[in-house]
């Protein structure tokens, strides 16, 4: 009769095992997942990612991010102006320095006959105007490519779901075991 009790109770255990569970927090009702089309745009990004390779600024104003338009202009456009700058700039102690090697004048002559500048700082000059004009190349290229990916992951964010339900409170607790000597912890609660 004890084995019977046993086997009861271990079969009764297993079998009502279901309804004393807690609920799944992980499982995803099926309203939850159902997209609107006028929240979701799949091609958003892609769309983003083309206008800004076109026309840089152009992803950003498609995303109505109006402000950021003129940040990528400025930056992308004194990137335009040191290379040209420093191209000028290379081309001027390039020409001295030819000059110079074929016994002419050059424009940093003195009056007296004395140069400004000697052959080995023109060719030093060069070599830094070189590396200044290959670095605001660089830079640009680098902006340009940033600004692309900064207009894409922007639309991605766009769609993400902000509602005013999403918060995060912190909560001062203080211990009530220690009351002649209080302690005073933080709680951060988020809810969804």
């Amino acid at each position: 009769m004890n084995i019977r009790v046993i086997i009861f109770a271990f079969f009764s255990l297993f079998l009502f095992q279901n309804t004393f569970a807690q609920k799944d927090s992980i499982a995803v009702r099926a309203k939850q997942l159902q997209l609107t089309s006028d929240k979701y745009n799949p091609l958003s990004p892609s769309k983003a990612a083309f206008y800004s390779a076109i026309f840089p600024g152009g992803g950003q104003i498609y995303n109505k991010k109006y402000w950021k338009a003129p940040i990528v202009w400025a930056a992308m456009g004194t990137s335009a102006y040191f290379y040209i700058d420093n191209s000028n700039e290379y081309d001027r102690y390039r020409t001295a320095f030819k000059r110079r090697g074929q016994g002419l004048t050059d424009e940093f002559d003195g009056k007296d006959g004395n140069p400004f500048i000697s052959t080995n700082g023109l060719e030093s000059a060069q070599k830094t105007l070189r590396k200044n004009r290959d670095l605001s190349l660089l830079t640009g290229v680098l902006l340009y490519v940033l600004q692309i990916v900064e207009a894409s992951v922007n639309a991605h964010l766009l769609q993400f779901d902000t509602d005013d339900s999403l918060s995060l409170n912190p909560v001062i607790t203080p211990d009530p075991l220690f009351i002649e000597a209080p302690k005073v912890g933080l709680t951060l609660k988020y809810s969804f």
